[in-house]
């Protein structure tokens, strides 16, 4: 199946564009977001599981970034899915 992810909604909050969404990663340890941001200064993982898992998503970029593809790594737990959100500038949805 491989590594999706979905904008489910985007806000402005202040002078910054704010998306989130979920991610699946279809059984790959890493995959890219696309959060529909033209910069993406900061991207939040949190986990939808109700086990601990030894090792949490986690960004492999350096912020700010082109916003259309954050790689997160999932580690040694490929069947972690869960939710995110971005903020940064410019939503191009």
């Amino acid at each position: 199946m491989g590594f999706t992810s979905t904008i489910t909604g985007t806000t402005v909050f202040g002078n910054k564009a704010v998306t989130w969404g979920t991610w699946n990663t279809g059984g790959v340890t890493y995959g890219d977001i696309d959060t529909g941001l033209r910069i993406c200064e900061h991207i939040d993982l949190t986990i939808n599981a109700a086990a601990a898992f030894a090792k949490a998503p986690a960004n492999r970029e350096t912020m700010p970034i082109a916003g259309s593809a954050i790689t997160i790594d999932i580690g040694s737990s490929p069947d972690i899915d869960g939710y995110w959100w971005a903020f940064g500038d410019i939503y191009e949805g």
